[in-house]
Order: structure tokens, then sequence, then C-alpha cells
């Protein structure tokens, strides 16, 4: 009876943070001023091309394995293939040691890709600076990047979030917040180029001028990519109707270090996140490859050592914009249930051209029998961010849907970037950042708690607490 009292004060409290969880949230009265919705013009300076004969361009790595000791450096040359070599060292200048890869090129339409080159840069130390060099003679360039530092589970770490960029002016107030957040890999929600716009030998041509656009991040730090709708390509009046050409031929990843079928979904650990990328555009129902590989990669997941657990796809699986409503539903349909069990940290999405975040809630009780059909509070589930408001040439998605749903937290229709800064095992620091007219304007941000070791940390004192009661009552038997 004595423990009554306690119990009831409990389920108040569980009861009024449920309450709270469900209360519809805000929508900023803020729309985001557009600058030009239009691509920026190829002979601005955002596009130069780097001087000297066949001189490297578009310069961009990826993480090269699972646990984020290597790297792939890729770029491309046009005047003729050159070498596929990267010379790097932890010296400025010193560069020690040299790898090879392999160059590559393709056809869209009439237009002829220039040689593109990927090199697997491996056996590096964690944390640490390493300097290089592609190119020869006077038209050598040269770059550097930081490992992350080795997987453990208080190791701090900050990510950028980027989506559905493009290359308007927008695009470029994004990519230079960015810049300035001190983030050291991003996390690309897909849409890259939206050279899919134009159509022909435009088509390339975009391509080329996106890489040289975001050169200036991507040569010096990984960007984890995950692949979108303008991504896909389908063109059959060019006669073009494979998919994903482009980007699978110029936007490696590292899917065969996590036993993945496909370089379209993979998953990597850094520092003390497990990532997990997920195609929304490749078959993802029972028994195919997809499905098959992320019941098995979330099974491999190790919460002692990497903490947390983020998952990134290009369609929102909860979304309270009018444009692309709904369209998530069917990835939240086979897969929702297994990231509630298995206490996925925070959902990241693109697509839509607005900023959201969503409540903690779940619809894994849907029956279609039973007629049970609405998102409940569920303090295991996801954290649903959407962040599609890169500033490419469509334009923002300003119409939110009325009233806002109760599992919408917060929601505005600017342009901007996130960021995610893991501070250790229990505890990151996110922040969503508007473009204001060319500022960087602090927006949205709050404390995510780990959804696995406060649980943990949980049991595990009420565990010691019962034993050491239990021992308590055995001492008292005894006499």
């Amino acid at each position: 009876m004595q423990c009554f009292p306690f119990r009831l004060v409990l389920i108040a409290f569980v009861f009024l943070d449920s309450v709270d969880n469900v209360n519809a949230g805000i929508t900023s009265r803020y729309t985001g001023k557009e600058w030009p919705a239009v691509d920026i013009p190829l002979d601005h300076e955002v596009f130069a091309v780097p001087k000297g004969h066949n001189a490297p361009q578009q310069v961009h790595i990826t993480q090269g394995n699972y646990d984020g000791n290597a790297v792939i450096i890729s770029w491309v040359t046009f005047g003729e293939p050159g070498f596929s070599e990267v010379q790097y060292g932890t010296s400025d200048k010193n560069y020690e040691f040299t790898a090879q890869g392999k160059m590559t090129n393709y056809t869209f339409y009439e237009y002829e890709s220039g040689y593109i080159h990927h090199v697997l840069v491996d056996g590096l130390k964690f944390d640490t600076k390493y300097y290089y060099k592609i190119g020869n003679g006077d038209s050598a360039r040269e770059f550097w990047f930081r490992t992350p530092p080795m997987i453990g589970p208080d190791v701090p770490y900050k990510f950028g979030i980027i989506g559905d960029l493009g290359q308007t002016y927008n695009s470029l107030s994004t990519l230079e917040h960015y810049m300035e957040s001190g983030a050291q890999s991003v996390l690309f929600l897909g849409d890259l180029s939206y050279a899919d716009r134009y159509q022909y030998n435009d088509v390339g041509i975009r391509w080329d001028s996106w890489g040289r656009f975001v050169e200036r991040s991507t040569a010096y730090q990984p960007w984890i990519w995950c692949a979108g709708n303008h991504e896909i390509e389908y063109m059959p009046y060019m006669n073009e109707v494979v998919p994903f050409k482009s980007y699978l031929y110029r936007y490696p990843t590292p899917h065969l270090a996590s036993m993945s079928s496909s370089p379209m979904w993979y998953a990597i650990r850094r520092a003390s996140a497990h990532i997990i990328v997920l195609s929304n555009y490749s078959p993802f129902v029972k028994y195919t490859p997809q499905y098959l590989w992320l019941n098995e990669e979330l099974e491999n997941v190790d919460r002692e050592n990497t903490p947390w657990l983020i998952v990134l796809m290009h369609v929102p699986m909860y979304n309270s914009n009018e444009e692309h409503f709904m369209e998530g539903e069917s990835m939240r349909a086979v897969f929702e249930e297994w990231f509630v069990n298995h206490k996925v940290d925070v959902i990241f999405a693109g697509h839509v051209h607005a900023y959201e975040r969503s409540y903690r809630i779940s619809n894994i009780r849907y029956d279609v029998s039973s007629g049970e059909r609405y998102p409940v509070p569920d303090e295991s589930a996801p954290l649903y961010i959407t962040v599609g408001d890169g500033g490419n040439s469509e334009g923002l998605a300003g119409r939110f849907r009325d009233p806002q749903p109760n599992y919408s937290a917060f929601r505005e229709a600017s342009y901007g970037h996130s960021t995610l800064e893991i501070m250790n095992r229990t505890h990151a620091f996110y922040h969503w950042n508007r473009n204001d007219e060319g500022k960087k304007v602090p927006t949205d941000s709050f404390v995510l708690h780990n959804q696995f070791w406060p649980s943990n940390v949980q049991e595990s004192k009420l565990r010691k607490h019962n034993l050491s009661v239990l021992g308590r009552i055995a001492s008292e038997l005894k006499r």
C-alpha cells in the first residue's frame, strides 16, 4: 500500500506527458522569401571550371567502408582520362602514400560524360587529418579531409542534414550556411542536382555544374548519399530508360561493406552513430533484397558501441503538407513496426520542400479489420524530421494541411538545413536553421534523448534497487 501513492503519481506523470505529446504543434507563420527560383546561370563563378589542362573537377568524397577509416574519392576529367590515382599523407605537401582506382564514363542521349574516377583510400587512422592530391603537373589539385573518431558509445560528432538542394541562389545560401556550422559530414536526403528538369544534353551538363557547385564542401568532408526521385531520370522520349543512370555512375556508396546488393541502400557506422540509408524507389516489400537486407542490418546494430540509430530516406513517412501527402505510406506500412521495435532515434527525409518535425508517434496498431487507424503517442517510436528545403528550382511547398495534425510538432515553409550534434550516448543537440534573405536564422532546436540508453539505464537502476531490497529482506529474515 505504501507504493500506491508513488504509482499513482507515476501514472499521472506518464499520462500528462502523453497528453502533452499529442497536442498539436506550431505552424510557423513565416514563409521563406524566395530569391529567383531558377537555376544559377552557367557562367556564374560558383560553376567555374578549374584552371589547367585536364584539371580534376567535381571532387567529392564519401565514406568508403563500414566504420569510417576509409573514403571513396571521386572526380571528373574532360580532356583525357588521366590517371585514377590519389596521393595522400598526414602532412601538407608530403604525400607518403598512393592509392589506385578505376575510371568510367557514360552517355545520356547525345551527351558524353567526362572521365569519372573513383578511388578507395582505406587503412586510414581514425581522427586524423589527411591531405590528398589528384591530377598531374600544373593541373593537379590538393584538398584535405579528416577521418572520424574511432567507433565508441560516447564519441561526440556533428552531422549536417541537407535535402533537395539543387543549384539556385537559395541552394547557394543553404550550402554557405551549412559550411559555417562546424559539422563534420553531411547526411544527404536525396534530390541532388535536379538535372532531370532539363532535356537532352542539358541533363548531363547540369550534373556537371552541380558537381562543381558543391565541391567547396564535398571535396573536404564526406557526404552520405541517399537517392531521390529526381535521380531516377526515366526519359523514354530520349531513349533513356535505365533508372538512376547518372547518379550511379557519379556517386558511389560503400554498399558492399554492409552486405547490401545495391548501392541504393546501405549502412555505415560513424563515431557513435549507426546510419541506415534506404531507397523509396527500389522494391522494399516482403522478400525483396532491400527488405531482407534491412531486417538483417537492424539485427546487427550494436547499441553498446553505436547507441545512435539514424535512418535516412527520401520520402517522409509522416507528412502534413499538401505536397507529396501520403506518398510514404507504403514504406511506413512495411517498416514502421521494425523502427519502433528497434527504437530508432530519428528518421530524416526530404522530398517535401518545407520543414517539419513530428512527435514520437506510431501507427503500428493499424488493422484493416478492426478499423483502428490513427497515429498515437509512442515513446519507442522515432522522431520524423523532414528537411527537404535545400533550395531547388521547384520552389517551396507552402500549403500545409489544416488543421495541423496531432503528430506534427513544428512546420514551416522555408529553405534551410539542419545539424545533429551528438554529445554522448544519451543526448544530442538538434538545430534547424532557416535561410532568411541570405542570413542563417536558428529556428527550431531541442535536445534529442537516445531511445536505447536511457531505458536501459533506468532498467539497470531498477534492477539494482530491487536486488538491494531483496538483500535487505533476506538479512531481516535471517535475524
